[in-house]
């Protein structure tokens, strides 16, 4: 690797704070595109920077890798820029291809009530920590790192919502359904250990439930359920909300706050879902598809 790239990575840790890992993806980004650029990095010109942005593709990596590689590359050349090594930006205007925005998986209503009905068969603590974690998941919403993160005191009093600070800081309320009230007061009756702060408590470093194992545990009820765990994660959940929200006739701008986002934009996304849905919902129900495929 050249020095200037090691100098590049020096100053992302120093001037930037970059944590230990988004050096190493700095590091592995850079270090492809200075292998198989000829004469590496420092001496690109435009057109092998276009043909390397091209075999991102043909290479068969993901559009988020790519375009994670890309973008390394464009920060290097600004630092390069920056320190006089290089009086042009070879990368500078070029086109990466278009990055279409991949549909959320989704879970039917009938896949969360098996999902439910398998986690709260057994009688054991865990599998009663569980069923409050998918209720909460799913009856409002939440981030998995939101839901895994809440305090004893947030639900403190058996509250009808709860406030939550989400990315950016930005505080919301998150109403609770009748079900998932009394998933908590369930919980709160078997929770150990009692002097933890945390709803979800765990022994490891953060000191509740982690994502990793969350999501294990819905792999395990999924296959109990007879469903296919490979569609099913805490995100999922969080999926599933929205969608069956709109599909029942909540405003946009309403699912929008719900959610905690930002922009409506992000938002929008669960309109194709629902679109669709319904589209499948016709093509399987309606008499005329069905007389179709028959013919």
């Amino acid at each position: 690797m050249s020095a200037q790239i090691e100098a590049f990575l020096e100053m992302m840790a120093v001037e930037r704070d970059a944590s230990i890992h988004t050096l190493a993806a700095y590091r592995r980004d850079l270090d492809d595109a200075d292998g198989r650029v000829e004469g590496g990095l420092m001496k690109a010109d435009r057109a092998q920077l276009e043909a390397w942005y091209a075999d991102l593709a043909h290479r068969g990596l993901s559009a988020a890798t790519a375009a994670r590689r890309r973008s390394a590359v464009r920060q290097f050349y600004r630092f390069v820029l920056e320190e006089g090594w290089r009086t042009d930006d070879p990368s500078q205007g070029l086109a990466a291809p278009a990055r279409g925005r991949s549909l959320p998986k989704v879970m039917s209503r009938e896949a969360v009530e098996h999902l439910l009905g398998a986690a709260s068969q057994a009688e054991t603590g865990g599998a009663v920590r569980l069923l409050c974690l998918i209720e909460l998941t799913y009856a409002s919403g939440l981030r998995v790192s939101e839901v895994l993160g809440l305090k004893l005191a947030q639900v403190a009093g058996d509250p009808a919502f709860l406030t939550l600070k989400g990315k950016g800081g930005r505080e919301r309320l998150a109403p609770l359904n009748d079900p998932a009230r009394r998933a908590i007061q369930a919980w709160l009756a078997v929770r150990t250990p009692a002097d933890s702060p945390w709803l979800f408590p765990s022994r490891g470093k953060t000191g509740h439930l982690t994502p990793r194992r969350f999501e294990q545990l819905l792999k395990t009820t999924a296959l109990q359920a007879g469903l296919d765990p490979s569609g099913i994660s805490p995100h999922v959940l969080r999926h599933a909300f929205a969608t069956h929200l709109l599909e029942g006739g909540v405003d946009l701008r309403v699912l929008q706050t719900l959610l905690g986002h930002a922009d409506i934009a992000t938002t929008q996304i669960y309109t194709h879902v629902s679109s669709e849905r319904l589209g499948e919902i016709v093509r399987t129900h309606h008499p005329l598809a069905r007389r179709a495929d028959d013919t």
